[in-house]
């Protein structure tokens, strides 16, 4: 344990399901913080609530809504004797309403200030703010725009291709990019009634697409005492329908004065909005041109490639940052070593359009060996829902350089063991991607997967 032994909370109450929950009671468990993981009636035994120190079902309502009830998660907090409430990601983790709740009830949110996270989660205030912070922002309607004339005068304003984005949408989700005047209209229409459907604001604006760019973003914390540190960038390029499958860090082939640009920028972002916690600042990245994208309030899914290269907990930092301690360390204390990448199994069919496959788990073996990091709650015997997201596993992977660390992600990724009735999963398809040259070569961009896909349908009809 650090120089500081005396816990940050008594006992944190973990509003989250699956490997996310299991990682922060982990680091609870460490720092001798007794955990409470609030669960639906359908994860009553998932390893979470196995792992826990406490456990309260919050259904039996239908399952997803389970995690987005903040009345039924702050009472099982307050039953609990909790003191924080840490919201993992996804669901609640950047509902300011709820961490003023939380806060109404006299809890700690493990996460931003309310109104930081609103402002940064409203897309058109986060981009305003970021441009008064001296950030570089693509060019795109100040405001979210709404009937037909204005979308198509905005658009011959900022040029094609463009992208249609939802002012509250998040992970990838509520995203449309136009390369045609025909698909603009029809587009717009079809991502305002998906931000309805989803997110309950139907906002949304137009943004420069930068074709054949680069997603890389920068995780930072920040503590109420005014330090803001980065702990340096992730490349996140390799996306299938704006979805992250691999991640790494850093960000292959990154020109030294672009990796300045991008950490320089997110603490300044950090800075002006007077964040605090955990954060992840997004860019696009083409060529030496770099353009901010939004700001995620949370701990990201691709956290462990982070902590892998840096030796630093996240998770630890947030809790104690949310007690009201300072950073354990410097920017200057700081020396990442070697690479990490991250590679998301999925329970998805590849053969059937990623669609999703639940079912139980007869056969669950997890691969090993030195380097090897794989988080997930799932387990042999285990049934993997149909109510939420697809994620089986991360298996995390570091080397001394690119190729090691990549190499023995192959070799992980062969080790698996993943059987069940119906259950398929992604782990092919991911090393189909780790053996392609250009990914190889650490020249890929945002256009991989779509690229891969065409080979393959190109050869399918070469072979037929």
């Amino acid at each position: 344990m650090s120089a500081v032994t005396r816990p940050p909370f008594e006992t944190v109450l973990v509003a989250n399901r699956g490997e996310i929950a299991l990682r922060v009671v982990r680091t609870c468990r460490e720092l001798g913080v007794r955990s409470v993981v609030v669960h639906s009636e359908v994860d009553r035994e998932s390893a979470a609530v196995l792992a826990a120190d406490e456990a309260v079902q919050i259904g039996p309502g239908a399952a997803k809504r389970s995690y987005l009830y903040p009345p039924a998660i702050v009472e099982a907090a307050l039953r609990t004797g909790a003191q924080a409430v840490h919201p993992g990601y996804g669901f609640l983790s950047e509902d300011p309403d709820f961490a003023e709740i939380c806060a109404g009830n006299g809890l700690v949110f493990v996460g931003p200030r309310p109104e930081v996270m609103g402002s940064l989660g409203d897309k058109v205030v986060a981009r305003r703010l970021m441009t008064e912070a001296g950030l570089p922002v693509l060019a795109g309607t100040p405001e979210p725009v709404f009937g037909s004339d204005e979308v198509v005068s905005a658009a011959h304003e900022i040029g094609l291709p463009l992208i249609i984005k939802v002012v509250a949408g998040g992970g990838g989700k509520g995203i449309a990019v136009v390369r045609s005047w025909d698909e603009l209209l029809p587009a717009f229409r079809a991502t305002r009634a998906a931000a309805r459907a989803v997110f309950g604001d139907e906002r949304v604006y137009l943004e420069r697409f930068l074709e054949g760019g680069r997603h890389v973003e920068v995780q930072v914390l920040a503590d109420e005492h005014g330090n803001v540190v980065h702990l340096g960038e992730r490349d996140c390029s390799v996306q299938r329908r704006h979805q992250k499958l691999i991640e790494e860090s850093p960000a292959p082939g990154l020109d030294e004065s672009v990796y300045r640009q991008l950490t320089e920028a997110a603490v300044a972002g950090a800075k002006a909005v007077g964040y605090t916690g955990a954060g992840t600042f997004e860019f696009v990245v083409n060529d030496d041109e770099v353009a901010f994208i939004e700001v995620n309030c949370r701990i990201q899914v691709e956290h462990p490639v982070t902590e892998m290269v840096t030796g630093v907990d996240l998770v630890r930092e947030q809790l104690n940052i949310a007690a009201g301690r300072p950073l354990s360390f410097r920017q200057e204390d700081l020396a990442p070593r070697g690479v990490a990448v991250e590679c998301r199994v999925n329970a998805e069919d590849p053969t059937r359009d990623f669609a999703p496959c639940p079912g139980e788990l007869t056969e669950f073996v997890t691969p090993g060996g030195p380097f090897v990091r794989v988080d997930t709650a799932a387990y042999q015997g285990w049934r993997i829902p149909p109510d939420y997201d697809s994620l089986l596993a991360k298996v995390i992977t570091w080397g001394a350089d690119r190729t090691d660390a990549l190499n023995r992600m192959d070799r992980a990724l062969a080790e698996f063991r993943i059987a069940g009735g119906g259950v398929r999963t992604t782990a092919g398809v991911l090393r189909e991607v780790l053996a392609d040259p250009v990914f190889r070569a650490g020249t890929h961009t945002t256009s991989l997967m779509a690229e891969l896909a065409e080979q393959r349908d190109a050869e399918t009809r070469r072979a037929s």
